[in-house]
């Protein structure tokens, strides 16, 4: 291998939105392109994924849009999740339920208030070795001083309090973006993990503030937060791993006046993770942030014919991030619009020229 060179695993990312319809048909054999192998998926569609069927209906669409990646699923945290639909969804091999605070990102309008309502849930998961994925934010109250940039650290009591209720529940916080959530993860047991995004690890809240194909959910905060995430991936910390929340949204809705909240790095996961772990002088811990310490945290594993999967990049001085990408299965221009990605127009400085 050459320091112009790296080979390494397909990467897992475990916090993945594909959305439906034509958006989805676009996105998902996106993954693969990405780097990417093995794919964790939101249950935030329209309607939710609420049930066993529902989920797996969903992965067969998936799988036939993108048969060389392994889907894991979700369940949406909501009243009519029972502690049977539970132990169903177990036995089928959905992966997790993903819980949502009301109001505070895409389609989450349904989402929960109050978590004790659902400790039997929660001790179903445990018996079911399902894991519970939070996205750790309350929803802004201007009485109580809460805005998007101390949410995610007002809700930060809530997850110690359920690792302590269920300590052999798997719990994992997603997409950190504070130094208090670093901390708190850090200091809870071996059953709580951290998803930490592309983005996040770049990104504070002046890169946003402004700049709508910036704007996500949690937001970006300050740079003592970037610091935290970034120096525990520099770290090697192995409850701390992919998953990039990468959200598409079609560009009339992000550039406008109340801009959707997400962001987009489908297509170019792993060129994006080479430029940042190179610029923070750690290329050396990018196979186990991206490949390795979500899938044993998890307990995971991907389609035996693509175990041992590999993924090589190169340095570029030429490739630029599209400025665009049309949402059409055939990447042309069409009514549904398009999606405008991350770093739009820039240079990435790594390509990937062999995949899976």
């Amino acid at each position: 291998m050459s320091p112009n060179t790296i080979t390494l695993p397909a990467a897992a990312d475990f916090h993945l939105h594909l959305r439906q319809d034509e958006m989805m048909r676009m996105v998902t054999p996106m993954v693969s392109k990405g780097g990417v192998s093995l794919a964790y998926i939101m249950p935030n569609l329209q309607p939710p994924i609420s049930n066993t069927e529902q989920a797996l209906t969903y992965k067969k669409e998936l799988e036939q849009l993108a048969p060389n990646v392994t889907f894991y699923m979700t369940l949406y945290l909501s009243p009519e999740l029972t502690v049977d639909e539970i132990r169903k969804a177990a036995k089928a091999g959905v992966a997790g339920v993903k819980s949502y605070p009301r109001g505070v990102t895409t389609n989450s309008d349904g989402g929960i208030e109050n978590y004790e309502i659902y400790y039997p849930i929660f001790k179903a998961m445990e018996e079911e070795k399902m894991v519970l994925n939070l996205h750790g934010e309350i929803p802004s109250d201007p009485e109580s001083d809460i805005c998007v940039m101390n949410a995610e650290e007002r809700f930060l009591p809530q997850l110690e309090k359920l690792h302590k209720a269920f300590p052999n529940l798997k719990i994992v916080l997603e997409h950190a973006t504070s130094k208090a959530a670093v901390d708190m993860v850090k200091s809870l047991g071996d059953t709580v993990g951290c998803t930490i995004t592309v983005h996040h690890l770049k990104l504070i809240v002046d890169d946003w503030a402004g700049q709508a194909h910036h704007f996500c959910k949690p937001v970006a905060k300050y740079p003592h937060d970037r610091q935290a995430l970034q120096e525990v991936v520099t770290s090697g910390h192995p409850r701390f791993f992919l998953g990039t929340d990468s959200a598409p949204h079609p560009s009339h809705t992000k550039e406008t006046a109340h801009a959707h909240a997400g962001v987009f790095t489908t297509p170019l996961v792993f060129p994006y993770l080479a430029n940042i772990f190179e610029t923070l002088g750690c290329l050396d811990k990018l196979e186990n942030f991206a490949c390795h310490f979500g899938k044993k945290f998890y307990g995971l594993s991907q389609k035996p014919e693509f175990e041992n999967a590999t993924v090589t990049l190169e340095k570029t001085e030429t490739d630029v991030v599209p400025n665009q990408f049309h949402i059409s299965e055939d990447g042309t221009p069409s009514s549904y619009g398009a999606v405008v990605p991350f770093w739009a127009g820039k240079p990435l400085g790594w390509k990937i020229t062999k995949h899976f």
